[in-house]
């Protein structure tokens, strides 16, 4: 179960159409923002389906390499993991704009529907103090890496600064689509019954 803005039905059917939409109670000021994060999360998902597929391939590569060929396979797996982090990481915001990640709902039965809206406003906020730390985190690891030109302890030996500016990337795009979020519900708790912000 998931507590998001549910979408209208299309043509009639009892099931919302999966579709990324900006909630009506977005501020004015972020609008733009969010307007931004729908056009930079799409672009994200087909690079996460692009390093899917190469990490797949990669994948067979280094099975058919290792076991066919006897070649060695120094390089493979890490460049898959890569991919899988790449994926993981710049997804993220997507999945969160449409609110699929996977929450425990079990207070969320008990309470009243007014105390309901409260709780959901603090899980966004609790939520984007996390990814805002884990971004700052993210960048610190980055740029000591930069600084320090790091790299995996592999033969292979690619920077630090692939996996941890692409956790950087993701967990900042993860944070900006939790802002405009906890914004919309915030401003949906002020205004009254049908007032959402054009």
């Amino acid at each position: 179960m998931s507590h998001e803005f549910n979408p209208p039905a299309v043509d009639g059917t009892a099931l919302p159409r999966v579709a990324v939409q900006i909630d009506p109670f977005t501020p004015r000021a972020l609008q733009p923002l969010a307007r931004a994060l729908l056009w930079i999360n799409r672009a994200m998902v087909m690079l996460g389906m692009v390093t899917l597929l190469l990490a797949a391939l990669v994948l067979t590569y280094s099975v058919v390499s290792r076991y066919v060929m006897q070649a060695s396979t120094d390089w493979q797996d890490e460049a898959a993991v890569f991919c899988l982090v790449a994926a993981t990481f710049l997804c993220a915001a997507y999945v969160q704009s449409l609110r699929g990640h996977i929450g425990i709902e079990a207070v969320a039965g008990w309470l009243p529907q007014s105390l309901d809206k409260w709780r959901l406003m603090l899980v966004d906020l609790m939520s984007l103090l996390f990814c805002t730390f884990f971004a700052w985190k993210s960048w610190a690891l980055f740029h000591e890496a930069w600084v320090e030109q790091q790299t995996t302890s592999s033969s292979w030996a690619p920077p630090l600064t692939i996996p941890y500016g692409i956790m950087a990337v993701g967990m900042t795009l993860l944070g900006l689509q939790l802002l405009v979020q906890f914004s919309a519900r915030l401003n949906a708790l002020t205004q009254p019954a049908g007032g959402a912000m054009s």
